[in-house]
């Protein structure tokens, strides 16, 4: 099992690199392998609520993650112009599940000759991301990432079908499972979306017995306060209790 883990938007370098420090030695001292992600910019939003630092200012500290601390970086794309900047600095280009049909912007990707981790559209079904594997193998790029975050069930509402993990192995792409996205509550506070993160364990547990390959979790020192994503992120404080459960229940799983 590989994490992908960090704050959901970048609010500042200090919240950043205290957050990167922590899991790092946490994920050392558990042997789990860490990508480290946050967002530069969250554009994907209902409301015109804060977005983030922005690409140049969010990139240098994402570098600065990397150098200081020797993690993979993985950071979302969201205009197919951004792909080559941010591959400078990214070692994964993650496609947010609203633009994973996006040709364009998926091909982009690809060229980078970087990994791209393409979460599946809540409006998708699991074999529906046969055709974002072709478009990315069409630029000669195998390096595939396919991250399940849930499935729209009505307003306001996602549910996760686990058989959607397996489904999407028959890709021969690693399969992620996004913990923290598969308990949001879409634009169910007045423009903003909720979210329940204490079932972000309960479905983390259950994927991995499953079987995947990667746990997705955004997790904030603060999460309550946090400018995106803030009923659903983990607490920094809770995060080595959480990966303890996850290492006993990934011996249980299959890939």
């Amino acid at each position: 099992m590989f994490l992908i883990a960090g704050p959901c938007a970048i609010e500042s370098r200090d919240i950043v690199m205290h957050t990167a420090e922590t899991l790092r030695q946490v994920c050392a001292e558990l042997d789990i392998r860490l990508i480290f992600k946050s967002s530069y910019d969250k554009a994907n939003r209902t409301s015109m609520s804060e977005r983030g630092i922005g690409m140049e200012q969010g990139l240098a500290i994402l570098s600065d993650v990397k150098q200081t601390f020797g993690l993979p970086i993985l950071t979302d794309v969201h205009e197919s112009w951004q792909c080559a900047p941010v591959a400078e600095v990214a070692d994964v280009l993650q496609i947010p599940a609203f633009l994973s049909r996006q040709t364009d912007l998926l091909q982009a990707a690809g060229r980078t000759g970087r990994i791209v981790n393409v979460k599946k559209g809540q409006f998708m079904a699991p074999w529906d991301m046969q055709g974002a594997v072709d478009k990315i193998h069409a630029v000669g790029n195998e390096q595939i990432w396919l991250t399940e975050r849930g499935s729209s069930f009505g307003y306001g509402r996602l549910v996760v079908d686990m058989t959607s993990l397996v489904e999407m192995r028959r890709f021969g792409c690693p399969v992620v499972f996004d913990a923290t996205h598969s308990v949001q509550q879409p634009s169910s506070q007045s423009g903003v979306t909720g979210g329940n993160r204490a079932m972000v364990p309960h479905l983390m547990r259950a994927a991995l017995a499953v079987g995947v390959d990667g746990i997705f979790l955004e997790v904030h020192p603060d999460p309550d306060h946090a400018i995106s994503d803030a009923a659903n992120q983990v607490k920094l404080s809770d995060i080595k209790d959480i990966l303890v459960q996850a290492k006993q229940y990934d011996l249980l799983g299959t890939r």
